[in-house]
């Protein structure tokens, strides 16, 4: 069973923002995508519903889980829920077996996550860590090993939130216009984090504007952007 692109997040919504687009057209390409949330995000992203009179963590995470699965039935990915806890996010080693073990099965094409190091989320550089270990452990390191290995899938980090500030400098501008009313759907699942939608639908767009300066014909309107964390090898420049 094959992927065509996996997400390691550390919260349930991370992809929403990141790159619900960019799956949405793997999807309508017929690929299979998944998106691992290492938690729900009930503590440190879910503010909005902190302000409801006797909230309780349970209740968090199950409305959290219903909106992260609706975004992802939006743009044609399966949510896959770790629920790890957040702030702190802790990835231990059953979860590391876990994470590589679903690398091996669904063998991706693509995998995603977030930037090493972001100043204002402990969370993310965490999920970043387990990323990379997991995925050389799918991938036996490049080398023969005492168990399955995949091919190594390709690894880029989706744009974070202050991309200036974790060290983030875009190699790759993906076209998301065809199915930008997907990603709209997925963010208004969202909603215990409305506040990040307009600022999201503005990268979008601004992304899209540096796509067409490097390149992108006229037609990009909406793009989302990557930073490639290992070489990419062709056969020709």
């Amino acid at each position: 069973m094959s992927s065509g692109i996996l997400v390691i997040a550390a919260h349930a919504s991370d992809f929403v923002w990141r790159c619900a687009g960019t799956l949405a057209v793997a999807t309508a390409e017929g690929e299979r995508c998944h998106v691992v949330a290492l938690s729900y995000g009930e503590r440190g992203e879910s503010g909005e519903l902190w302000r409801q009179p006797g909230q309780t963590v349970e209740n968090v995470k199950k409305i959290r889980h219903e909106e992260a699965a609706r975004a992802a039935e939006a743009v044609g990915a399966e949510l896959i829920p770790f629920d790890l806890g957040d702030y702190p996010l802790r990835v231990g080693e059953e979860a590391i077996e876990r994470l590589a073990e679903l690398i091996r099965n669904l063998e991706p094409r693509v995998m995603l996550t977030h930037t090493e190091r972001d100043p204002f989320n402990p969370d993310h550089g965490v999920a970043h860590a387990a990323a990379v270990l997991a995925r050389q452990l799918s991938a036996g390191a490049g080398v023969a090993s005492a168990f399955k290995t995949i091919t190594t899938p390709e690894f880029l980090a989706f744009e974070p939130h202050q991309p200036e500030l974790c060290g983030f400098v875009p190699t790759t501008f993906v076209d998301v216009s065809r199915v930008w009313e997907k990603k709209l759907r997925a963010m208004e699942s969202m909603r215990s984090q409305v506040y990040l939608q307009q600022y999201y639908a503005q990268r979008g767009e601004h992304r899209a504007n540096h796509a067409r300066r490097v390149g992108a014909g006229s037609g990009v309107k909406y793009a989302e952007a990557f930073q490639r964390l290992l070489p990419h090898t062709v056969s020709k420049l």
